[in-house]
């Protein structure tokens, strides 16, 4: 099985031939193969910048692999504040002895996430480091965005905007505890990793008024509320009953005795919009194949600020706090 050594992140022959077979084979584009010591980039409009670092454990799951989410984790971050993703960097940190067509397999899943959004990665770096260095692989994307959509913030929340979710929550962390812990649960629960692009451009072209836009990675849902709740000094009010969770990812929780909506996504993000762009909101997401089951949840009050209230099915209400401690380590 052909591994990757330590010369492969030498500078000479080696790297070169990992560089030129391998990642400008598949993420081949005119900056990237000039090989400039940095790329020049064609902006005209304000920007959008962000950087992720991904170290999932295990590094393939069902649904996806580190490339993959590395990709749909930084372009979701662009999404998210009305960019749309132009350029990503992407910097690969491999143990030796890694298998080459495990790395190949990531790279192409990266290429083919690319897709989705248009964007092209135009620069990057390879370290190749001893064994037991690092896990196997590590992955740094950076991305810049366009913003076509301006306004979008965590602080601009109004009381009356209606709470959205764009789909199941809590399934990537699910996932990736299936996978760890070997569980023979049945069905196929796969991550929801995924790119949310193309429903964002759908929500701009149809003219919807977004005052906040988040994807609930790690903390999950229940950490986007109670970060929107205090930085917008709001109160935020979800039917428990209106949040839907898969049956498997309910299922594991309850194994574990954990809460879904403290489970990280990855292809799930959450939105509040004015209550009269509400219904518009849910028919663009619900045509676009990734937000398919998004669902209003809830509502922004000022009963409580800087408080998140869940109520549930039978009338009780109680406060959903922020994540305490790690539920999950390398979930990303």
């Amino acid at each position: 099985m052909k591994q990757i050594q330590l010369s492969h992140g030498g500078g000479g022959e080696e790297t070169n031939s990992l560089i030129h077979d391998l990642f400008y084979h598949h993420f081949s584009n005119d900056i990237l193969i000039a090989a400039e010591d940095a790329a020049v980039l064609d902006v005209k409009n304000k920007i959008a910048f962000t950087t992720d670092s991904f170290t999932v454990s295990p590094i393939f799951f069902n649904g996806g692999n580190i490339g993959k989410l590395a990709i749909a984790g930084t372009v979701n971050d662009l999404a998210m504040m009305g960019a749309k993703p132009l350029y990503l960097s992407a910097s690969f940190m491999i143990e030796e002895g890694f298998s080459f067509d495990d790395l190949e397999t990531i790279v192409k899943s990266m290429a083919e996430e690319l897709k989705y959004s248009g964007s092209k990665i135009v620069c990057g770096d390879t370290k190749v480091v001893p064994k037991g260095a690092v896990d196997q692989i590590f992955i740094n994307t950076s991305g810049i965005g366009e913003i076509e959509k301006e306004g979008i913030s965590a602080s601009h929340l109004q009381e009356g905007d209606t709470i959205i979710v764009s789909g199941d929550v809590g399934r990537h962390g699910a996932a990736i505890l299936m996978e760890r812990e070997g569980l023979g649960i049945s069905g196929d629960l796969q991550s929801d990793c995924a790119t949310l692009w193309p429903a964002v451009q759908a929500l701009i072209d149809a003219n919807v008024t977004i005052s906040a836009m988040r994807d609930a990675t790690r903390g999950g849902l229940s950490a986007v509320l109670n970060e929107w709740a205090e930085q917008s000094s709001v109160c935020l009010e979800i039917e428990e009953s209106s949040v839907p969770v898969n049956e498997a990812v309910q299922g594991i929780c309850e194994l574990f005795g954990f809460e879904a909506f403290d489970f990280a996504n990855e292809g799930t993000c959450i939105l509040a919009v004015p209550t009269k762009d509400a219904q518009l909101a849910i028919d663009v997401l619900q045509k676009v194949n990734v937000t398919s089951k998004a669902a209003i949840i809830g509502e922004v009050t000022m009963k409580k600020e800087g408080k998140v209230i869940l109520h549930s099915a039978y009338g009780s209400s109680r406060y959903l706090d922020l994540p305490k401690g790690e539920l999950l380590p390398r979930i990303c």
